[in-house]
């Protein structure tokens, strides 16, 4: 009797790294996860990855096969198989396709985490049976993978898509990248909190996030918050769909998509932040593209759906060969 094919889902972040086996239907058959330490380089963390893998695959090894690695991670490029300079992460360039094959001689493909999460949607997700959408990560930052004709956008280098670096203001907020005013210094979890502490300078509100440590004031706080009536999270969430629809409203211009998902932990705000953020959208939407784009949640599970999304990728390369 011949195994049950399953691939390696690897979903790299700042703080933790998991990692798991998925088969070809999107079943997660095991997953775990384990520090980054991103104050190391990118080999010792592969290294502890691997290791661990190995020794949790043995339990499987009698059923299952290993056919493939698929990796979602910051900055990384498709074409080169690299990361380069990622935020949070003391790597610099790294080639990590590179790198894998000294832990494994599988297929090996990586992807930033955002173009991971767009594909997990189209063959796992929220995205199945449609050919044109938007993926928006709603996490520390904001990241997008969109999808043109059934085929993820890379552009000529690798690195298309970032919707989270266009510009919302040109005098706003300073961001990560060193630039004012980018998308995701308004719309993430931590422009969110950003958009709090200065609602609660501005206006006298009472509201019971002035109670918490500014320092340790975090986006589900302010969800918390809201779903009581909090005036200052609600206008904090109010705010930050206000950015994030007229800014849709532009890309919807430029490709037309049948609907744009939100993913991530801001997403999981449900009806406070997609509401207003179709609002938004649909007032600063040219006229013939009215009421022709939905927005929707994610439908990859809370739990592992990093791990989905790079599961994704490699099945999507798979089929190619």
């Amino acid at each position: 009797m011949s195994k049950i094919q399953l691939v390696m889902g690897i979903d790299v972040g700042g703080t933790n790294t998991a990692f798991g086996f998925v088969d070809r239907k999107g079943k997660l058959i095991y997953d775990a996860s384990l520090p980054t330490k991103a104050e190391l380089d990118a080999r010792q963390l592969f290294e502890r990855i691997f290791n661990a893998a190995n020794k949790s695959f043995k339990k499987f090894e009698k059923k299952y096969e290993l056919v493939g690695i698929g990796i979602g991670a910051p900055n990384a490029n498709y074409y080169k198989g690299t990361v380069e300079k990622p935020p949070n992460l003391n790597w610099g360039k790294v080639n990590v396709v590179k790198l894998i094959k000294e832990f494994s001689d599988l297929p090996v493909v990586i992807t930033n985490d955002a173009n991971a999460a767009a594909l997990g949607e189209m063959i796992f997700g929220a995205a199945k049976g449609m050919k044109n959408f938007i993926v928006i990560t709603l996490g520390t930052g904001l990241g997008s993978g969109i999808v043109v004709d059934g085929n993820l956008v890379y552009g000529s280098d690798g690195f298309a898509g970032e919707l989270g670096h266009t510009t919302y203001d040109p005098n706003g907020r300073l961001c990560g990248c060193g630039r004012l005013g980018c998308l995701e210094t308004y719309a993430s979890a931590t422009g969110i909190k950003r958009t709090a502490l200065e609602l609660m300078a501005k206006y006298p509100y009472p509201s019971s996030l002035r109670k918490l440590n500014c320092e340790k004031l975090s986006a589900k706080d302010i969800y918390n918050a809201a779903v009581k009536g909090d005036k200052i999270a609600l206008e904090a969430f109010d705010y930050t769909a206000k950015a994030l629809g007229f800014k849709l409203a532009d890309t919807v211009v430029h490709l037309s998509p049948e609907a744009i998902i939100l993913y991530g932990g801001l997403a999981l705000a449900g009806d406070l932040i997609i509401k207003p953020t179709k609002k938004y959208m649909e007032r600063q939407m040219l006229n013939i593209f009215k009421n022709k784009v939905k927005i929707i949640p994610s439908a990859l599970p809370g739990k592992g759906a990093g791990i989905m999304g790079a599961a994704a990728l490699i099945w999507n390369e798979l089929e190619k060969i």
